[in-house]
C-alpha cells in the first residue's frame, strides 16, 4: 500500500507513518523544511519527506491528513479532488486501521501520555504489544496482537476509536475553546465510553467522573475506600514507592516499583486494573512497571554541575501543579524555579486562578508570552501579562540569551520547563550563560 502523510513531521502522524513503513507498506510524506525531533525515526528509515507543494499528490496515493491542516490547504484540496485518492484525517484512519488489533485506549485531560507509557511496558511482558503515544513513540511488527493507543478528546477525536478496554485518566475539563462546559466534555467521555467492547478502568476519586452515565462494565481506581481498586499502605521514598493493592475488598498484591509522586501511582494503578482485567499476573505487571523508563517531555529530569534542569510538557494547571509537586517530593530542600510558556490565549483566561495558585506553590516563577500560530485563533485576545499580574512577583522572561541570564542568576535552583510548546533550549542558553 502506498501512503502519504500531510505534515509528516507530527507527533502521532511521524510516529504512524514509520510503523506502516515497518511492517511494510511505502511511506512518504511532506511538511516545513525546518528541523523537528519527530523526524529523526523519518530519516533514520529513509522515508521520504517533501516541501508541501500539490505536486506531491499523486494518483493511487492513501492520504491521511494531519489535524492541523484545514481543509483550504493547497495538499488537501489536491488530495480531495483526485478521484484516485483515498482520504481520511489521523484519527480517522487510525480508527479503521486499528480494528483489527486488541486495542487498549488510554484517554483522560491529563496523564494519558505516562499511562499509556506505562500500559505498553506491562503489555509487552504479556503479549506481542504495540503502541503509540503522544509524546512521538510509535511501534508495530506484523505479529502484534495488542495495541495501546493514547487517545485524545481533542475535537472529540476519540470517537473514531472502538477499543476492547479504555482507561479513562480523569475527567477536566480542558479545550474550552471547543467544548462549551464541564457537561458537554463529560458527556464526550460518555459517547466515547459507549465505544468500549469490554470494560473500562475510571479514576474512581474524580467528581466528574463519578457524574458520568456508564452503561460498560468499569473498575473505579484510586485512594478513596469507594474504589474498586485502591492502593494502600503507601510508603513513599525519593526513588520509588511499596504500596498494597486491595481488588473488591480483597488483597491483590504488594507492589515495589521505582517511580516517584502521586500522579504516577495513580497512573500505575489504572494500569493494574487493565492486568486484571486482562489475566495478566501481578509479578509480570510489576516488572512491565518497574521497566517503564519515562516518555518524551514528560518530567524528563538533566543534571548539569549543581542545577537540576525539568522538561515537562504541562499545559493545563492541574498538570502545572502535579509537576511542581513531583518536583518538590524528588528534590526536597531545593530551590524550585518555575518557567511556564502557555498554549492558546483561551485556556489562560478560563484557567487564570487555577494557574495562579498552582504556579505560586514554586519558589521563583518565569513567565513566556504565546508564540503559536493558533495561541489566538478562537480571537481570544491577552497576553502573557494578564497572567502575570496576577501572581505576586512573577517576571515575564524572553526565550533568549538575554532570559537566559536572568535564569541562571536563580542558580543553584531545579529548573522546571513547563509548555505544550517547546521551550526546553532555554536551558542549553543558561547552561552557557552559567560557564
Amino acid at each position: 500500500m502506498k501512503y502519504y502523510f500531510i505534515g509528516i513531521k507530527g507527533t502521532g502522524m511521524s510516529s504512524l507513518a514509520c510503523m506502516l513503513h515497518d511492517i511494510g507498506h511505502e511511506v512518504s510524506g511532506s511538511d516545513l523544511e525546518k528541523h523537528f525531533f519527530t523526524e529523526e525515526g523519518l530519516r533514520e528509515r529513509g522515508i521520504p519527506i517533501y516541501p508541501f507543494s500539490p505536486d506531491n499528490i499523486q494518483d493511487g496515493m492513501n492520504v491521511i491528513i494531519g489535524n492541523a491542516f484545514l481543509e483550504d490547504f493547497p495538499e488537501v484540496i489536491a488530495a480531495r479532488s483526485n478521484a484516485t485518492c483515498v482520504c481520511a484525517r489521523y484519527h480517522e484512519f487510525l480508527g479503521e486501521f486499528l480494528r483489527s488489533y486488541r486495542l487498549i485506549s488510554v484517554a483522560g485531560s491529563h496523564g494519558k501520555t505516562t499511562t499509556t507509557g506505562l500500559l505498553s511496558s506491562v503489555m509487552k511482558e504479556f503479549g506481542k504489544t504495540g503502541w503509540l503515544i503522544g509524546d512521538g513513540t510509535g511501534h508495530l511488527e506484523k505479529d502484534t496482537e495488542y495495541f495501546c493507543l493514547e487517545s485524545d478528546e481533542f475535537r472529540r477525536h476519540f470517537l473514531a476509536y472502538y477499543p476492547e478496554y479504555a482507561i479513562i485518566t480523569n475527567v477536566d475539563i480542558d479545550h474550552v475553546d471547543y467544548f462549551k462546559d464541564e457537561d458537554d466534555y463529560r458527556h464526550s467521555y460518555e459517547e466515547f465510553s459507549e465505544h468500549v467492547s469490554k470494560a473500562l478502568v475510571i479514576w474512581g476519586d474524580d467528581p466528574e467522573a463519578r457524574r458520568m452515565n456508564i452503561t460498560r462494565p468499569v473498575i473505579w481506581y484510586g485512594m478513596g475506600d469507594k474504589n474498586d481498586l485502591q492502593a494502600v499502605n503507601l510508603q513513599e521514598r525519593s526513588d520509588g514507592m511499596d504500596f498494597d493493592v486491595m481488588y473488591k475488598g480483597e488483597f491483590y498484591a504488594h507492589f515495589s516499583i521505582p517511580l516517584v509522586g502521586r500522579h504516577l501511582l495513580l497512573n500505575s494503578l489504572a494500569v493494574i486494573g487493565i492486568g486484571i482485567l486482562e489475566g495478566i499476573p501481578a509479578e509480570l505487571i510489576e516488572n512491565g512497571l518497574s521497566a517503564f523508563s519515562g516518555v518524551k517531555r514528560r518530567f524528563v529530569i538533566e543534571y548539569h554541575g549543581e542545577n537540576i534542569y525539568v522538561d515537562d510538557y504541562a499545559h493545563h494547571p492541574t498538570e502545572v501543579g502535579v509537576t511542581i509537586d513531583a518536583a518538590r517530593q524528588r528534590f526536597p530542600g531545593k530551590k524550585l524555579v518555575a518557567i511556564f510558556k502557555p498554549h492558546r490565549a483561551s485556556r489562560v483566561l478560563y484557567f487564570a486562578e487555577d494557574f495562579r495558585d498552582q504556579l505560586m506553590k514554586a519558589d521563583e516563577i518565569y513567565l513566556c508570552d504565546f508564540t503559536s500560530i493558533d495561541d489566538k485563533q478562537d480571537g481570544t485576545d491577552i497576553d502573557i501579562t494578564y497572567l502575570q499580574k496576577m501572581i505576586p512577583d512573577s517576571h515575564i522572561l524572553s526565550e533568549d540569551a538575554a532570559g537566559a541570564a536572568e535564569l541562571a542568576k536563580e542558580s543553584p535552583a531545579v529548573f522546571l520547563f513547563m509548555s505544550s510548546k517547546d521551550i526546553y533550549g532555554l536551558a542549553e542558553l543558561v547552561k552557557k550563560a552559567l560557564q
